[in-house]
């Protein structure tokens, strides 16, 4: 009897090891659960992605997508078309990557039309960054990506440092509160015959303004746009605040059309920097 019990006693410990195992492993899920170390949210093709406009057909357009954000790029103004990202609270909060100002042009642009950042020398504009920096400290990956020529536009200095970048900060704050915001923004070109500068075949158009609009979902959506010139803008924000209609009729982009017809036209429609805290 002592024998058979002998021969057990291998199988009865491996049985007990595996029983502590799963239990530490569950008590660390049930842990990090119940004391806020949820799993980060990250969009998949599954989720509809309310940031993205429609596709453009009026004008050149390749898609790239990034990690974080998605760039339509102009092969004729070497600048996005615009650029869309879901910016979530958590997002907005990252601080795991520091800045790093490494400008790279795109190796998704082939090498003869790849705007570089040597382009930009002695244009007296700075390299605008549409989806920025502070939005991308949750990777380095994204932070590296937010870095791309594809992301950035001929900014004077006085309003990248000043009225875009109090916007941008807005944006977190929305973001913050709301708990994820869809932002779209990018140039806009009132002549036919922009100024441009760059060696050849890597001319950059400068944009005459710029544009940006937030779409805020929750149990009642909301959404507004700005419109900023490509110079010091000294005004209050809400001075700047426009329809997302106005947008769409000055850029002819067509925003946030996969919410059903009666909210996109209701949302669309309004301006109201009162509800933003604006």
């Amino acid at each position: 009897m002592e024998e058979n019990r002998q021969k057990r006693s291998p199988k009865w410990v491996l049985m007990v090891s595996i029983v502590i195992v799963v239990a530490v492993v569950l008590m660390n899920l049930l842990w990090s659960w119940a004391f806020g170390q949820k799993p980060t949210y990250q969009r998949t093709h599954s989720v509809t992605q309310y940031e993205l406009p429609r596709r453009l057909t009026d004008r050149p357009e390749q898609l790239l997508k990034k990690e974080g954000f998605v760039i339509s790029f102009n092969s004729e103004t070497n600048c996005p078309n615009y650029v869309a990202w879901y910016l979530t609270a958590s997002r907005a909060k990252a601080r795991s990557v520091h800045r790093k100002d490494e400008f790279n042009g795109d190796p998704q642009i082939p090498a003869n039309r790849r705007v570089e950042t040597q382009d930009y020398y002695n244009s007296r504009y700075d390299r605008g960054h549409m989806c920025p920096s502070g939005d991308n400290k949750h990777s380095r990956r994204a932070m590296d990506d937010c870095f791309l020529m594809t992301n950035m536009c001929p900014q004077a200095h006085a309003l990248n440092i000043g009225a875009w970048n109090d916007l941008e900060q807005e944006c977190r704050r929305w973001a913050k509160n709301y708990g994820a915001v869809a932002i779209v923004c990018g140039p806009i070109y009132d002549s036919k015959s922009p100024q441009r500068f760059g060696r050849r075949g890597h001319r950059v158009a400068v944009p005459d303004r710029f544009f940006k609009v937030v779409l805020m979902r929750g149990r009642i959506p909301k959404a507004i746009g700005f419109i900023y010139p490509n110079r010091n803008a000294t005004r209050p924000m809400r001075n700047y605040a426009v329809s997302v209609d106005e947008v769409e009729r000055l850029t002819g982009i067509d925003f946030f059309y996969q919410l059903d017809d009666k909210t996109e036209n209701r949302i669309e429609a309004e301006c109201n920097p009162a509800a933003w805290n604006l």
